[in-house]
């Protein structure tokens, strides 16, 4: 390892009130290197405060286990099913202060910006993204369920943005810039 690098873990989340996909990633110097990953649901016919604490609680045994030091999350896309967006909004408010009360760190980023940094294209498809994931991540097969798969593309590119933040900052501090 080069002297002053060290590694960082990032937990990628994609949010949602029916499921939640997490994917934990380690940037080793210029290399993404694959963790884990998973998905919880909850039922549609449960109490919303109930779905909401299990998300919590879930959240936080992964965060407990993985011990990231930092997160990145979807951004909020939103469709013309108000209430199932504000369902969304209500459990990205959990995940945030999850997150918050762990100490981590939390970028988002949108759609968009997620595909373009696995393909090139804003406009690429969900294969496209999760064949991207399996190839960098070095796996035997595209990571289940598509959540999952997701939150890896979500880590994945705050690594890549993380590493363009990085090459700022030495370049403004050394006078570069």
């Amino acid at each position: 390892m080069v002297r002053g690098q060290h590694i960082v873990r990032v937990l990628g989340i994609d949010p949602g009130l029916a499921a939640v996909g997490w994917g934990v990633v380690d940037i080793d110097g210029a290399r993404v290197v694959y963790r884990g990953h998973g998905c919880f649901n909850t039922k549609a016919g449960e109490d919303v405060a109930d779905r909401l604490a299990f998300i919590r609680d879930s959240l936080a045994a992964v965060i407990a286990e993985y011990l990231p030091t930092e997160a990145a999350m979807e951004s909020l896309f939103f469709s013309r099913n108000v209430t199932s967006a504000l369902g969304v909004a209500e459990a990205r408010g959990v995940i945030r202060l999850v997150c918050k009360d762990a100490g981590l760190s939390m970028r988002e980023y949108g759609p968009m910006d997620v595909k373009k940094a696995a393909t090139g294209s804003g406009r690429s498809g969900k294969e496209e993204v999760q064949t991207f994931v399996k190839l960098v991540l070095g796996l035997s097969a595209i990571p289940k369920p598509d959540h999952a798969a997701d939150a890896l593309a979500v880590a994945i590119c705050h690594c890549q943005g993380r590493a363009v933040r990085s090459a700022l900052v030495d370049a403004a501090r050394s006078g570069r810039l």
